[in-house]
């Protein structure tokens, strides 16, 4: 069976911010400092995965090495257990809901970037498209996070640097990232800068999390 899944990174003032850090900021650490997550980045730094057309060979010529650091990468990049309770539900004793208690308190487009995905998640072609000398300058971990106003402001110079190509490198990126884009759909290139410096001049924080919807 498919999977649908979602990334969202959307802005909030700093007192919302505040009430989620204890909700989130535990589930974040917690993937962070799981061992095997870390070998798995590691892992993704030292030998990032090339053409992700190669990725699927007829049977019997692909190696056990390509094969490994595939499923490596994939597990890092799908959403992680912990992170997952903040759309599954945090426990019986807690009704919290981040779609209606985080998403649904979105009013305006330009305070949040979202990518829903079919049979696939948002958050690895974005990784695997700008590779891992850029996404170690982003905060949080594998597309998770949740930051001050002045957390924001602080990070938006890296954020700038991670995501800001020239035109050489922004055709190779989206030569690597494989998700379709409808008419109306941001790019996972575009989202993260755009909604990063709008939240960062509108004195707003950020929450970002990588969920499977279903």
């Amino acid at each position: 069976m498919g999977i649908t899944s979602a990334w969202s990174i959307s802005a909030h003032n700093d007192d919302f911010i505040s009430t989620l850090a204890s909700r989130l900021l535990p589930l974040i650490a917690a993937e962070r400092d799981d061992p095997l997550a870390r070998e798995r980045w590691d892992r993704w730094r030292r030998d990032p995965l090339p053409d992700f057309r190669t990725w699927w060979r007829p049977f019997g010529q692909s190696c056990r090495r390509e094969a490994g650091d595939l499923n490596s990468f994939g597990e890092l990049t799908a959403s992680g257990e912990h992170v997952q309770k903040m759309y599954d539900g945090l426990s019986p004793d807690d009704d919290f809901s981040l779609l209606t208690d985080v998403w649904d308190l979105v009013t305006g487009a330009q305070d949040i970037f979202v990518s829903v995905q079919t049979k696939e998640f948002a958050l690895r072609s974005f990784f695997h498209a700008i590779g891992p000398d850029r996404a170690v300058l982003l905060p949080g971990w594998c597309g998770n996070f949740l930051l001050t106003s002045a957390e924001v402001r602080e990070t938006l110079p890296a954020v700038e640097r991670a995501l800001g190509f020239t035109a050489k490198e922004r055709a190779e990126a989206e030569d690597q990232d494989w998700l379709g884009y409808g008419d109306d759909e941001e790019s996972v290139l575009d989202g993260p800068l755009r909604i990063w410096r709008q939240a960062a001049a509108d004195a707003r924080g950020l929450c970002g999390v990588s969920v499977t919807i279903y």
